[in-house]
């Protein structure tokens, strides 16, 4: 319904999502839907290292466990088509297994929440055009997922002589 199909749309998106891969430089990728899967096979058409896994937009959830961790998930056109349990499925997935950063763009008018997003652990890095047909761009990356707090250490502890000694 509300797929990426004006050129100005489409291209917004696939600038998006270019400026990701070049900024991470994935060696491994893993794709879902129709922009993400064509940012993805240009990005391994220029480098011979990187490898491309294409999951189905219609039942992404089939192909898990991937076969390795991956660098970079894509994730475009899918989750406005699957239920919400489906769509926290296919994030959670990508996240628990091990991907190091994922990336994904939703229509505003979709029925996912800023909310949603954030209790996966997911920021909201932009949003993509303007009024009824603009879209959000949501990231995660497991490296600044759950920074350091200064107060988890033995000096703020009850009994910091015990710190690291007893599991109960």
């Amino acid at each position: 319904m509300n797929e990426p199909t004006a050129t100005n749309e489409s291209d917004t998106l696939r600038a998006a999502l270019g400026r990701l891969v070049d900024s991470c430089q994935p060696k491994t990728l893993v794709v879902c839907g129709a922009v993400a899967e064509d940012i993805g096979r240009h990005w391994c058409s220029h480098r011979r290292e990187a490898t491309l896994t294409t999951l189905s937009p219609e039942t992404p959830n089939d192909a898990f466990p991937l076969a390795q961790t991956q660098d970079l998930a894509l994730i475009t056109d899918t989750l406005e088509h699957l239920s919400h349990d489906q769509g926290e499925r296919l994030l959670g997935q990508l996240r628990n297994y091990g991907t190091h950063q994922i990336a994904v763009i939703t229509p505003n008018e979709a029925h996912w929440a800023f909310t949603d997003f954030i209790g996966l652990g997911f920021q909201r890095q932009a949003t993509l055009g303007e009024g009824a047909g603009a879209f959000t761009l949501y990231t995660y990356n497991i490296d600044s997922y759950n920074h350091k707090r200064t107060w988890n250490n033995p000096d703020n502890w009850a009994n910091p002589e015990m710190w690291g000694k007893a599991w109960w």
